[in-house]
């Protein structure tokens, strides 16, 4: 008994019309490629249209489509998991976290933290929000901002954190802020009482995509592993690491924030399905 692996076929929506040609362009390099290497062009397709009508009927064609993953907005993909008769694979969508323990290490954190907020800020894995212990908050909080608004980043303080800096860059933060995607170069900071609050934050705001903790307490670290259910959870490090390339999966589809079948940073293993084949001398079952 052994398992097949077998490629499923890549269908392409174009984006908006102002992609349009570009993304034609670069379907023509892929399906060139395809044919010297003797495979089928046609497993890469482009739906060579900006009617968003599209793509609801794309979204009922089951019978020639396996899996669906919608990369563009929440919105796209709440459409496309509301609207689709075939399996669709939801990701891509951050609001990341890192809670900055009492027992970290400040000076190494904050080289974390610049990274995680200004490395690429338009993407889905870039710092959203950054929570921080009340007992280290006056030390961490005042020396973010100082370094972070030298790189254009701008603030939204909880009324704690507004408390102990005054600076041109800061903003109370607004109800919805919590709950933003920033894609640019803005960060929310909140200071909470301890790491439960932190996990607490986490869990209420996070769409489950990347989130972590800067401890050196090693028991923190694992409450926080276990309790904080993100597609990718963060001990000590950035979480600009979410990427097929740096996880060793080669080109990235997708990062993946359900649970089934793949979860996380999605490679070509992850567009995979397998059969089962069973070769036999003419056994039944009893």
């Amino acid at each position: 008994m052994r398992s097949q692996l077998n490629l499923e076929t890549v269908h392409c929506c174009g984006g908006g019309s102002e992609t349009l040609h570009t993304n034609g362009a670069l379907v023509e390099v892929i399906q060139s490629s395809l044919q010297e290497a003797k495979l089928p062009k046609e497993a890469v397709q482009l739906i060579a249209s900006t009617d968003r009508g599209s793509v609801k009927e794309m979204l009922q064609l089951d019978e020639y489509i396996d899996l669906i993953i919608p990369r563009g907005s929440a919105a796209l993909q709440e459409f496309c998991r509301k609207n689709s008769i075939i399996p669709v694979i939801i990701g891509g969508v951050g609001i990341c976290h890192l809670f900055v323990d009492e027992t970290a290490d400040l000076e190494r954190s904050l080289a974390v933290i610049v990274n995680a907020k200004t490395d690429r800020p338009s993407v889905c894995n870039a710092l959203d929000t950054l929570l921080v212990h009340a007992s280290v908050a006056s030390k961490v909080i005042p020396r973010v901002i100082e370094v972070l608004s030298k790189k254009n980043v701008e603030f939204r303080l909880d009324k704690a954190a507004a408390e102990l800096v005054k600076h041109h860059s800061c903003h109370a933060a607004g109800p919805n802020d919590w709950d933003t995607e920033w894609m640019n170069l803005t960060l929310g900071i909140k200071v909470v009482a301890d790491l439960q609050e932190a996990i607490t934050h986490i869990q209420a705001h996070s769409r489950g995509h990347s989130d972590g903790i800067l401890t050196e307490d090693q028991k923190n670290a694992e409450q926080f592993i276990r309790e904080v259910d993100s597609a990718v959870v963060y001990v000590n490090a950035s979480t600009r690491f979410t990427d097929g390339g740096q996880f060793g999966f080669g080109a990235e589809v997708a990062v993946s924030t359900q649970k089934l079948h793949a979860r996380g940073p999605m490679g070509l293993k992850e567009l995979t399905s397998y059969k089962w084949v069973v070769k036999g001398n003419y056994q039944v079952r009893t």
